[in-house]
């Protein structure tokens, strides 16, 4: 059933009127008439009909004592992501880590949910901590409340407060960030955890307006912003895709230079007597080899062998996009020291093996 307006000449009228079926065609009946539209208007006839009605419906119930009652209000929040990223937090150990070294501090808000949300908040829209406050209205994450955009500016400021004065060789400082790294890899080490494949990549992040005082300087963009002041940030995991730390140096600082830094750095922090070091072409000078070879280390590069005829022919030859490629270890370190430019270019992969032999996966264009 339904209310319809009726016209007859200038007036109109209203009805109450049911859809029936007869003889499978759908027919509408008028089942009351209530009266002139104006006059209804004009007297509040039809709204308390209205009203009348509604004590038999639950639905215009709540929505009318939503209206009406100031103290009443609706509102509805997402639970999924918390819930699913909060079982990962707990589980891997962030909670307990990030707790721990809290307990010294005086903080009079949550530092460790100011976190959590931060952290949520990149994982789902990837924002800035501004945006984050008002994202988290949205979603119902416990021991948020009550948190503001100077708690996590004050939270982030913490995971980066410097511990040490950065020694004269090291592109950075060691700040808390390393600390919680530190942990999280203690507490899911074993007898049998084995770093001896790591992988590493890096990239650019730029800084708006004043930020950047410690890192920001103007490099090689990979935003392809180069007007903005940017830092490097470098990535490494494990052999199963298992985040072991993150590095940060400042944005004129170029790929080549980070690599043995950074193994240097993993040797110290995490105690790891073998690894094997997997880098893009962009990681690849002749002074990066030789400390890869110095430190006796195995290693993968990208690499590109260009006018080699003993890889030319062997590529010509077979169809498979990836052909294994047997070189000589000293002809292979005489091609570096002579072109060493080239190195830093798509093609294939080197790696060092304990044999005299380096195998080379080339890739077919």
């Amino acid at each position: 059933m339904f209310f319809r307006i009726k016209k007859s000449g200038t007036r109109g009228y209203v009805q109450v009127v049911e859809n029936k079926r007869v003889d499978g065609s759908v027919r509408q009946s008028v089942i009351a008439t209530l009266g002139r539209t104006d006059e209804l208007a004009a007297s509040g006839a039809l709204a308390s009909l209205l009203a009348s009605g509604a004590r038999f419906c639950d639905q215009v119930l709540l929505i009318e004592a939503s209206k009406n009652d100031d103290a009443f209000a609706l509102s509805a929040k997402r639970i999924g992501g918390p819930l699913l990223f909060g079982r990962l937090w707990e589980e891997l150990g962030i909670q307990n880590v990030l707790s721990d070294l809290l307990k010294e501090r005086a903080f009079e808000f949550a530092v460790e949910r100011a976190i959590f949300t931060a952290t949520l908040h990149r994982l789902f829209v990837s924002g800035s901590d501004r945006d984050c406050v008002s994202w988290m209205g949205d979603y119902d994450i416990p021991g948020n409340e009550g948190l503001a955009l100077h708690h996590f500016y004050r939270a982030m400021a913490w995971v980066g407060q410097e511990l040490e004065e950065k020694p004269k060789d090291a592109l950075a400082p060691r700040c808390v960030k390393d600390e919680i790294e530190e942990r999280l890899f203690t507490k899911r080490r074993d007898l049998f955890s084995d770093l001896s494949v790591v992988f590493m990549d890096t990239t650019s992040l730029s800084f708006y307006g004043e930020g950047g005082e410690t890192l920001g300087e103007n490099g090689f963009s990979k935003d392809f912003r180069p007007d903005l002041k940017q830092m490097i940030l470098g990535l490494v995991i494990d052999g199963d895709g298992w985040p072991i730390c993150t590095e940060m140096w400042p944005g004129n600082t170029a790929d080549v230079a980070t690599l043995l830094n950074v193994i240097d750095r993993l040797r110290q922090r995490f105690a790891i007597r073998r690894v094997c070091v997997v880098a893009d072409r962009g990681m690849i000078s002749a002074a990066t080899i030789a400390g890869l070879e110095e430190r006796g280390l195995e290693y993968i590069l990208g690499a590109r062998e260009r006018s080699d005829a003993v890889a030319k022919s062997v590529v010509l030859k077979n169809k498979d996009p990836f052909v294994p490629l047997l070189i000589e270890r000293e002809r292979f370190r005489s091609s570096l020291q002579r072109r060493p430019r080239s190195l830093g270019r798509p093609g294939h992969v080197a790696t060092q093996l304990d044999s005299p032999r380096c195998i080379l996966h080339v890739q077919v264009a």
